[in-house]
């Protein structure tokens, strides 16, 4: 297969495929978009990602079948889109604080698919729920979550724990997400002191 990686506009114009198979199947198809997907969706400095994390909110057979057809038909992988991010959903998954619409596709007027996605502080807490590796190397993780940290203009530790203790219950929050937390923002920390003084 020849996909690597999935830029705002080779997502955008897959949903455009997948709302214009929705219209023309008379349905409107409801799908909350997170991960990385989300992070390139809404963050400019996150400029591609592996695959789309998406749960469908309804028509999930339809949904299934087209994103099979869509993907066979641009070569991609089976699972370009996929739903493996079930696993990291929080309690609060269905309160609208959770989530915003996107955008419809292919157009607002004419919808077939609506695409939600996990609001900055979800995104956030999710992502230091799922952080996978330690945070003093690179990772997508780190990167998403160090972004996310100064988009939502947080400077304590206690701050990114209070909004991840929002969205999950305390026996998710395993002491890898605080020590995780931790290292991220003394790195941000030393940063902006080094910065004082080039």
């Amino acid at each position: 297969m020849t996909l690597r990686y999935l830029s705002r506009e080779t997502i955008e114009a897959a949903f455009t495929e997948l709302g214009a198979a929705a219209v023309e199947a008379s349905k409107c198809v409801d799908i909350a978009v997170y991960g990385g997907a989300a992070m390139v969706l809404t963050f400019p400095a996150r400029p591609a990602t592996k695959d789309v994390d998406a749960v469908a909110l309804g028509e999930g057979e339809f949904l299934r079948q087209a994103v099979k057809q869509i993907g066979e038909a641009r070569n991609w992988p089976q699972g370009w889109l996929n739903d493996a991010v079930k696993g990291f959903l929080s309690p609060r998954q269905r309160d609208p604080e959770a989530l915003r619409l996107f955008r419809s596709y292919p157009s607002e007027p004419s919808c077939g698919l609506r695409v939600f996605v996990a609001r900055p502080e979800y995104l956030l807490a999710m992502k230091c729920i799922a952080m996978r590796i330690d945070p003093a190397e690179t990772s997508e993780d780190v990167g998403d979550i160090r972004l996310l940290i100064q988009a939502l203009g947080l400077t304590a530790v206690d701050q990114v724990l209070a909004i991840v203790a929002e969205y999950y219950p305390n026996n998710r929050i395993r002491p890898k997400t605080q020590f995780g937390v931790e290292e991220i923002m003394d790195q941000l920390a030393r940063e902006a002191r080094d910065a004082k003084f080039v």
